[in-house]
């Protein structure tokens, strides 16, 4: 079915699939007890699910030195991605501290120019920095305790995703295959697993957090949190990085809508209407022109 579209439409296809995934997860995620630690419940379900079947397919591809390189790059920053993450789903909402993580994009298009020479127009570029601005205002719409460590650890899972997002890149250059990709998203979320049992073992009175989310919500959670971004780089194959992880978060504007229409999430109405036109204008803009 796939070989009927062409490479480009393969590409959104994947990106449209990732997203749909990201609304699901980011959706569950604000329902969730902050207690139950969602993503360390997340990252487990992965690995109990999917993460069998990614690691067999990922053992059968020829490996390389550079390749063990990269993912174990990959790995090691997905570990401080969800370290920091987790630090500032502590300190604030998930509304507040993931739109802001999202925010990586620039950086991504910086570090891509230079390393892969992928090169995005200036009208390209102006339309991240515009989608930029919007998540962060929809970020601000939060009520939240002021607190300088909460932006500081935002910000930390902003860079550690620009460093795995480049590694992938160069990963999804040495693998096709979308089985094996989801091994290499395994071995990441194991190390991470493992870094966030060591931080509860430390921080916390126990490594399993005490509250369990509903089973429902973590089986779709834990399908999702891995799979999504599988697809990610399987897009990152034909589109430039940068690209395809701006446009990933058209699925934080479907939240904001499901939010308001169906969760009756009003509160700062007018300021999340104005994000959601510079986070759509800057998208538009960089579909355009990217």
């Amino acid at each position: 079915m796939l070989a009927s579209f062409s490479t480009f439409e393969q590409a959104w296809l994947f990106i449209i699939l990732s997203v749909l995934m990201h609304v699901s997860w980011n959706l569950m995620a604000r329902q969730v007890n902050p207690k139950a630690d969602f993503l360390w419940w997340g990252l487990l379900g992965h690995l109990l699910l999917l993460g069998g079947y990614g690691l067999y397919h990922l053992v059968q591809i020829e490996w390389s030195w550079t390749l063990t390189g990269l993912i174990a790059i990959t790995a090691f920053a997905n570990s401080l991605y969800f370290l920091s993450l987790r630090e500032a789903y502590a300190l604030a909402p998930v509304a507040f501290v993931y739109p802001i993580a999202r925010s990586s994009p620039i950086l991504v298009a910086i570090w891509a120019l230079w390393i892969f020479d992928e090169t995005l127009s200036n009208l390209a570029c102006l339309g991240i920095l515009v989608s930029i601005i919007g998540l962060w205002i929809l970020g601000n719409t939060v009520k939240h305790k002021h607190n300088p460590k909460v932006l500081l650890w935002t910000l930390s899972a902003a860079f550690f995703t620009s460093i795995y997002s480049l590694s992938d890149k160069a990963i999804s250059q040495q693998i096709d295959s979308f089985s094996a990709l989801l091994g290499v998203v395994t071995l990441g979320y194991l190390s991470a697993w493992i870094t966030l049992c060591l931080y509860r073992k430390k921080h916390c009175e126990t490594i399993i957090p005490a509250v369990c989310p509903h089973l429902g919500v973590w089986l779709a959670g834990s399908l999702f949190i891995g799979t999504a971004y599988a697809l990610v780089i399987l897009a990152m194959q034909t589109l430039p990085t940068a690209y395809v992880l701006s446009m990933t978060n058209i699925g934080i504007l479907l939240a904001v809508v499901l939010s308001i229409l169906f969760f009756k999430d009003r509160v700062h109405l007018k300021q999340k209407i104005v994000a959601t036109l510079f986070i759509t204008s800057g998208l538009l803009i960089l579909g355009i022109f990217g």
